[in-house]
Parts: C-alpha cells; structure tokens; sequence
C-alpha cells in the first residue's frame, strides 16, 4: 500500500500477513481486529489441509496498522455520518503509536501516516474479517 506517494508495506498476498483497521472512541475504548496480547496467535491462516490452523507468526507475516476514526461514524440519524464518538486525534495519535509499538514486539508491523489520506489496498481473502471491540 502507499500512503502519499510513500510505500507503507510490500505484502505482495494475504499470507505475507493482515492488516489491523483501529480506531479510538472517546472514553478509551480501542476497535481493532485482535487483542495486541494475543495477535500474532491467532489461527486465521489456511494449513495444507484448508483449515484456518496457522497464525501470522506461523507464517512469517507482518501486520500493516492503520488508523480508522471512521469505525465511529455514526448514521443512525440521516445520511451523513457523525464522527463525534471518535477521540480527537491529539489524544488518540499517541494510543495509536503505543499499539503499533505493541504489536511490533510480536511480529513485523508497518504502519501509514497517522491523519493522512491513505490509498489502502488489500486483497481479502476468504473474505476474512474478524471485529473485536473493547
């Protein structure tokens, strides 16, 4: 993916690794695809048997993170969403760098620009997508 002309990750498929959309809301909560504790063991990797056996440490994946405020919007009440449950991003920028630094410990993370208009492309394969909010 690029994130202003700058090529953020290289994973040329989904079993090079997987990406974690998070967002912050306002009161901490922390939305993302899996719990930094346990992200790098989850088996959502297909083994020779085509059973999901196989983390993204089993594979010698990497994680690209990106920052989504829009996991907050809102529009329940008209056609354009509110994004005023998200945290503001000079509280929620330094929560970001401290997960991706979190997840790093445990497998190879890239992330983009925080606050950036990024181009995001990804192939999802399965479709596979998992959401956790805590």
């Amino acid at each position: 993916s690029t994130v202003q002309n700058t090529v953020k990750s290289g994973t040329g498929n989904t079993h090079d690794g997987f990406s974690v959309n998070g967002g912050l809301e306002e009161g901490w909560n922390f939305v993302v695809l899996f719990d930094t504790d346990d992200i790098h063991l989850v088996e959502i990797f297909v083994d020779e048997n085509g059973i999901m056996n196989k983390s993204v440490l089993d594979e010698h994946g990497e994680i690209l993170c990106i920052s989504q405020f829009t996991l907050y919007g809102d529009a329940s009440h008209g056609n354009r969403p509110s994004y005023i449950n998200a945290m503001p991003g000079d509280k929620a920028q330094p929560l970001y760098d401290l997960y991706c630094e979190k997840l790093e410990k445990f497998v190879p993370t890239k992330k983009g620009i925080f606050g950036a208009d990024m181009k995001v492309s990804l192939i999802n394969d399965g479709p596979t997508t998992i959401i956790i909010e805590k």
